[in-house]
């Protein structure tokens, strides 16, 4: 099952897949009992999605790295959803650090794994690139784009296994797994040059998030889903280094006239993260209130 994907000729191979059966349209939305990965999930749009998964039904392992409010964020999750949850600190540049996190979440969720959404993520806050200091310039590339990259490198192995044997990590059928789905926030800057804040770095990292995800998309076919969502403006704490002056710019160029608040993003990520996509890979899903459309 987890072969090559491509023939000697060089063509796909045929029933690369296979579509799962679902009794309902609801059904497919469901993630009931499956285990799921949210990295910054300690505010904004990782708090937002570890909500909207666990209120799908999804067990959810919330990872963070400077924001302590986390653990508490998680045992309010499992408290209102009645799912289990467990917040784990780490740092997502660290591939070692990432895969033992990863392994440990299989350990600790019932011996498996379903969904990662890869969203951690910094802004690059140093204006034109010509002035702005290197070690700033590591730290959004190592953290945007090599962290998601790492990660889905970590989860990519236990899906690949999960689908060739057909069991979790304790030798248990998984009747109920169809494909992994790894979901990586990128940005609409990944699509255009934003201003009038200046922020190559950033801008260069997501297009490479956007593009990796598509590769993996091809590389996983077997075995997993790849897709990216791409936010627009959304009033999150990652923006409150930018002055007022500059957000009414924005919602200048933005169609619906404001920022999007990061609950709006949860239908988007669980599509993506659930059975109701599994004809989805490859794809990129713009969520920019129609910034990118004129």
């Amino acid at each position: 099952m987890a072969g090559n994907p491509i023939n000697e000729q060089g063509l796909f191979v045929h029933e690369n897949t296979t579509a799962p059966a679902h009794p309902s349209l609801m059904s497919m939305f469901s993630l009931k009992g499956k285990t799921a990965i949210v990295t910054g999930a300690g505010a904004g749009i990782g708090l937002a999605v570890a909500q909207g998964l666990a209120e799908a039904g999804a067990n959810v392992a919330m990872w963070y790295n400077s924001n302590t409010k986390c653990p508490e964020r998680a045992v309010e999750v499992a408290s209102k959803y009645g799912v289990q949850t467990k917040a784990y600190q780490l740092d997502i540049t660290n591939a070692d650090a990432v895969q033992q996190a990863t392994d440990q979440v299989v350990k600790d969720f019932n011996g498996r794994l379903d969904v990662f959404i890869a969203n951690a993520g910094i802004p690059w806050t140093e204006g034109p690139m010509v002035d702005g200091p290197l070690p700033h310039y590591s730290s959004v590339v190592d953290i945007d784009l090599n962290g998601t990259f790492y990660c889905a490198k970590a989860a990519a192995a236990h899906w690949r296994r999960q689908k060739t044997e057909g069991t979790d990590a304790n030798g248990n059928p998984l009747s109920d797994f169809t494909y992994g789905s790894f979901v990586a926030t990128a940005s609409m800057s990944g699509h255009i040059v934003n201003f009038p804040q200046m922020q190559a770095a950033y801008n260069a990292a997501k297009s490479a998030v956007i593009h990796l995800c598509k590769s993996l998309a091809v590389e996983w076919v077997k075995f997993a889903r790849a897709n990216t969502v791409s936010p627009g403006y959304i009033a999150t704490e990652i923006s409150n280094f930018v002055p007022q002056a500059t957000k009414n710019i924005w919602r200048d160029k933005i169609p619906m006239g404001r920022e999007g608040r990061a609950e709006e993003l949860k239908g988007a990520y669980l599509y993506l993260a659930s059975d109701a996509s599994t004809y989805t890979t490859g794809a990129d899903l713009v969520v920019d209130g129609g910034y990118c459309a004129p």
